[in-house]
């Protein structure tokens, strides 16, 4: 072949390589697998709704220990901090002019008495009017009363526990004095066994509890609807179980909630009065709660939670739902997920709604995890 023909045939070779190339660029891509997702088959469980409420404690009892008599104290009968029962002497008041004034008392009630006593004979003799012997006996008994107000203001002087508990610091010394009715407690006395813990819950909570009641959502819980428990410092348990007593018959204008009383053993008297503490009361059961990973619910831009499901065909499907609460590592559902379901935990970012799925068990759920049946 002449030189000059091979010359023309190179850019026809070089076209039909590009054109080749074209053709392969252009060819559409090979098929590739369905994507893979991870899921969890939800079930209905019994679940024990508890609510956790803010409180203090509070004396069981309380008793602020003031003077009956006016004196000067003479001695202190009692250790700050202890423990003291009922009719136990705390102070000693001087009782001399106390002691003097029930002698008085005693002799006009002597005198009196036998002046009354004579006229009764006198006066069934007609010896003296009936107005006199009348006179006689009204004064008796002014003197019986005269020793009475004695005998109470000497015994007024021993200044007597009203009841049992721990006693604080003295506020009065030995020396002092001290009157009838003045505004200054001696000392206070508080029952610390059992305590009282006292929680507010907000007032449209305690309406919605009563609604889902009355509506058949939630059960009562039997004998546990008044068990209460507490955890102190955020962390610790207190080992005791209380009972709730009462709620509040009016709703605090300033914060919109009601205040809950709950009692509670203290043997230890490990819970004093002002502690803050953090308690669990029991306000019902589901039968068929719905509680989904929390790793399958997400959120709009609008804050409004959803969910992604594999239906029967193994395709996508958006679901809203409505969520009540955090349960350990999942989510209360009351709308739009039923038992069955399987929810997508994993795989999330690579399916959308309508797109058919390849289902796995989902390896980032770990049931070991997951509280059974209670909120925690």
């Amino acid at each position: 072949m002449p030189a000059t023909a091979r010359a023309a045939l190179i850019p026809l070779c070089i076209i039909a390589v590009l054109l080749s190339a074209c053709e392969k660029e252009s060819a559409p891509p090979a098929p590739m697998g369905l994507p893979e997702v991870g899921v969890v088959t939800l079930e209905a469980e019994p679940f024990t709704l508890t609510t956790e409420l803010p409180g203090r404690t509070a004396a069981y009892r309380m008793a602020e220990v003031r003077p009956q008599v006016n004196g000067i104290i003479q001695k202190r009968l009692f250790e700050e901090g202890s423990d003291v029962e009922a009719g136990q002497q705390l102070y000693q008041i001087d009782d001399a002019v106390y002691k003097a004034a029930l002698e008085s008392a005693r002799a006009v009630r002597l005198s009196s008495k036998s002046l009354a006593d004579r006229y009764e004979v006198l006066v069934g003799q007609n010896a003296v009017s009936r107005q006199a012997y009348d006179e006689a006996r009204a004064t008796n008994l002014q003197a019986e009363a005269a020793l009475t107000r004695a005998e109470i203001d000497l015994r007024y002087t021993k200044v007597l526990a009203p009841i049992s508990g721990r006693i604080g610091r003295s506020l009065v010394s030995e020396g002092a004095l001290v009157s009838n009715g003045q505004a200054a407690a001696m000392a206070t006395i508080q029952q610390l066994d059992p305590i009282y813990v006292d929680v507010t819950q907000p007032a449209r909570e305690l309406l919605a509890l009563r609604r889902d009641l009355e509506e058949g959502r939630l059960e009562k819980a039997g004998e546990n609807a008044a068990k209460v428990t507490l955890t102190l410092d955020g962390l610790n348990q207190y080992p005791h179980e209380g009972t709730l007593e009462f709620s509040e018959v009016s709703v605090d204008a300033g914060t919109g909630s009601v205040t809950l009383r709950a009692v509670f053993p203290n043997p230890d008297k490990d819970l004093l009065p002002g502690l803050f503490v953090h308690a669990q009361l029991v306000a019902g059961t589901r039968s068929n709660a719905i509680l989904a990973p929390q790793q399958g619910v997400t959120r709009t831009p609008r804050g409004d939670a959803t969910a992604l499901v594999v239906n029967a065909d193994n395709k996508v499907e958006l679901r809203p739902i409505k969520v009540e609460r955090a349960v350990g590592n999942r989510w209360l559902v009351s709308e739009g997920l039923n038992a069955g379901d399987r929810l997508i935990t994993e795989g999330l970012q690579f399916v959308r709604p309508g797109a058919e799925v390849k289902v796995v068990p989902a390896s980032n759920i770990s049931a070991s995890a997951q509280p059974s049946g209670q909120e925690g």
